[in-house]
């Protein structure tokens, strides 16, 4: 019988401490929990920041959100242009986005035109010019990767009408349960099954399946439907955005050779050692910040309902609203639909 993979956090932890040119920096990671443990109190910090950093989903509650989400991180990777002087815009209301927020803009805007992109009888079916159409970009730069977004949406949304009626429906049987829905996305939807294979050991990232989970929670929760139990166990998603954002603040470091090797822009293959140790220490990298941060909540005899699902809700937009300050230090190039 195959072995089962190590879930994200074991995975992380496993990976982090056999990494050879990924570590992780106590002194960084001190930091950066003092630096959380004075926005406690913020929204940033809570299942309605994540609403804040995405105003182009729908309003919290009912089934209208949950299946934006659903089509949205079914379609979530591989943003990054071939030359960051020319992008993939979307123009969505007035406003112009770039990178996963082109993704957004362009499903809400065929929303407002009256294509039915989210209901799963539609994009089950789509065909790759009408989700072509959908995914257009005002620039002259397209969007990268339309086949394998188009086979990911279309097997979806079979796979989903095979097992339900909406993705509302989909879940209903993993209760209010994080860990059960993650099981059941990556068991039954194989374009979220994000593993590789490190030093031996099958090792689970699921950087898509848990960035649905952590979203479709912050929607119930911020909609008035209740709290997910253990949405703590869910870990940071690990992306080529957010490592930038922990090498910046001291909580990464890379070795000399990696460094160069990502600034002559050498493109990763999914699953080379280099990758997964990029991923997998910034898995366990931002658990250590969580860990760090509860332990200072609780020395106020204050209790702490942050995770790492929250906190990686805020690293993404700071990456985002930091970028020239960390223009200097490369992200990891790969290719892929795990994120």
């Amino acid at each position: 019988m195959e072995e089962e993979p190590l879930w994200p956090r074991e995975a992380g932890r496993f990976v982090s401490q056999r990494s050879r040119d990924v570590s992780v920096c106590a002194e960084g990671v001190r930091r950066v929990a003092e630096m959380l443990y004075h926005l406690r109190h913020s929204e940033v910090l809570s299942a309605r920041g994540w609403s804040l950093m995405n105003t182009l989903a729908p309003p919290p509650g009912g089934d209208a959100a949950l299946n934006w989400l659903l089509v949205v991180d079914t379609m979530n990777f591989s943003f990054w242009p071939d030359n960051p002087e020319k992008q993939c815009e979307v123009i969505c209301r007035g406003k112009t986005y770039t990178g996963y927020m082109a993704l957004c803009a362009a499903i809400t805007r065929a929303l407002d035109e009256g294509i039915p992109i989210t209901d799963p009888v539609y994009f089950s079916k789509i065909s790759l010019e009408d989700l072509g159409r959908v995914l257009r970009s005002d620039s002259e730069v397209p969007m990268p990767m339309l086949s394998e977004r188009h086979k990911a949406l279309t097997e979806v949304g079979q796979a989903l009408l095979q097992h339900s009626t909406s993705f509302r429906c989909f879940l209903e049987p993993c209760g209010n349960s994080a860990f059960k829905m993650v099981q059941r996305v990556v068991e039954l939807l194989p374009s979220y099954r994000d593993e590789a294979v490190f030093e031996g050991r099958r090792v689970a990232l699921y950087k898509r399946a848990q960035i649905l989970v952590a979203e479709v929670c912050c929607v119930l929760e911020a909609g008035g439907e209740g709290s997910i139990s253990d949405m703590d166990l869910l870990t940071m998603f690990a992306d080529y955005r957010v490592p930038q954002a922990l090498v910046h603040l001291g909580v990464l470091k890379y070795s000399d050779e990696l460094m160069n090797t990502l600034k002559k822009g050498e493109l990763l293959s999914s699953g080379d050692r280099r990758e997964v140790e990029i991923r997998g220490c910034s898995i366990d990298a931002v658990e250590q910040i969580k860990e760090q941060l509860l332990q200072l909540v609780a020395e106020d005899g204050e209790v702490c309902h942050i995770n790492s699902a929250l906190i990686d809700f805020y690293l993404w937009p700071y990456a985002k609203e930091h970028h020239k300050e960390m223009a200097h230090i490369p992200i990891h190039h790969t290719r892929c639909i795990y994120y």
